[in-house]
């Protein structure tokens, strides 16, 4: 029997200032990513979704908000599906602009690997394959759908084939809004499928 769980980045989110933001409360999709969103349901209107959950944080609920309405289901939430905790939450730091060259930061960058400013990456993968299969047995012969975030998603899939944990943010195959599709037979993985409904964005986007 297949069973088909969506993972689905969250659309583009508001954020003038630019920061990275984590898990801060209060950040809400830009009207971009409600375009992005909408542009999701529609996107799988026609499929088989009995169960719709999301993340705890605002921009994965108004994400998974067009969905749910779409196919008559109410958003259940899964603290697995949260975003990675971050020691620069709250900051300006982004991939390439040299704020990380600075000294006061690098205690925190003495472990790349695991990586030492955050959650480490095998504690992210644990918890994301706790939700999923917690999603994949609510619809069992049917679809989920998970909303989360880009480094958690990103990092279950590269768990899930065999890779190396670590990795170049600038080289995530993640865009806003894409949807990482795990195709299990019975409860055994069997095709990872991934889609950009709402077309590519830079990996590199700040906060995103």
């Amino acid at each position: 029997m297949n069973t088909v769980v969506h993972l689905l980045r969250h659309g583009e989110v508001h954020n003038p200032d630019k920061i990275l933001y984590g898990r801060l409360p209060g950040y809400k999709l830009s009207e971009r990513g409600q375009r992005q969103a909408l542009t999701v349901a529609e996107a799988v209107a026609g499929h088989d979704l009995v169960h719709v959950v999301a993340s705890p944080l605002q921009r994965a609920q108004e994400t998974a908000g067009p969905i749910a309405a779409a196919h008559r289901l109410d958003i259940a939430t899964d603290e697995g599906l949260i975003e990675a905790a971050n020691q620069f939450e709250g900051l300006h730091v982004a991939v390439g602009d040299g704020a990380l060259r600075e000294p006061k930061h690098w205690p925190k960058l003495v472990n790349p690997f695991k990586p030492s400013w955050g959650e480490p990456y095998l504690e992210i993968a644990h918890r994301m394959l706790g939700a999923v299969h917690r999603a994949r047995e609510a619809a069992v012969g049917h679809e989920a759908l998970c909303v989360s975030h880009q480094l958690p998603i990103w990092t279950l899939r590269r768990f899930l084939e065999g890779k190396r944990l670590w990795h170049d943010p600038r080289r995530r195959q993640c865009s806003l809004a894409s949807l990482t599709s795990l195709v299990f037979d019975g409860d055994e993985l069997r095709e990872i499928v991934y889609s950009e409904p709402a077309g590519t964005t830079d990996p590199k986007v700040t906060g995103a």
